[in-house]
């Protein structure tokens, strides 16, 4: 049993993807018979896709980018790279002061020794 959205922006934007995707198919000159026979689907699911019908399944969404030539837009929703939310989140969660003792005594590097800061950059001053 399917069950049905509460939220009006959540309602809107799969509607407004529906016809995103009924747009993207006539552009690409495709008949709803053609669509529904690439994605694997009947006829009246492309409808319900075409309208943002909340019960047509993800499968069928990412059916219907490749056909449409548009599947890294599924890939790509939501990558943790592009995430200002939650990029903003980590930034936010870094501490505030980083506390680090140093040891300059020698330059022989021991288990409980630390290198100072500049020791083993390469040319460029890359130390890693």
């Amino acid at each position: 049993m399917a069950v049905k959205m509460n939220s009006v922006s959540a309602r809107r934007s799969l509607e407004a993807l529906g016809a995103n995707i009924k747009t993207a198919r006539l552009k690409r000159r495709i008949s709803v018979k053609d669509f529904a026979e690439r994605i694997g689907v009947s006829e009246s699911t492309v409808a319900r896709l075409e309208k943002g019908d909340d019960g047509v399944s993800i499968g069928t969404l990412a059916m219907a980018c490749l056909v449409l030539g548009e599947i890294d837009r599924i890939s790509d929703f939501l990558d943790a790279g592009t995430d200002d939310t939650g990029l903003l989140l980590d930034r936010e969660s870094l501490p505030k002061r980083i506390d680090r003792k140093r040891t300059l005594k020698s330059s022989s590097k021991g288990p409980d020794k630390v290198a100072p800061i500049g020791d083993g950059d390469d040319e460029e001053g890359v130390g890693f």
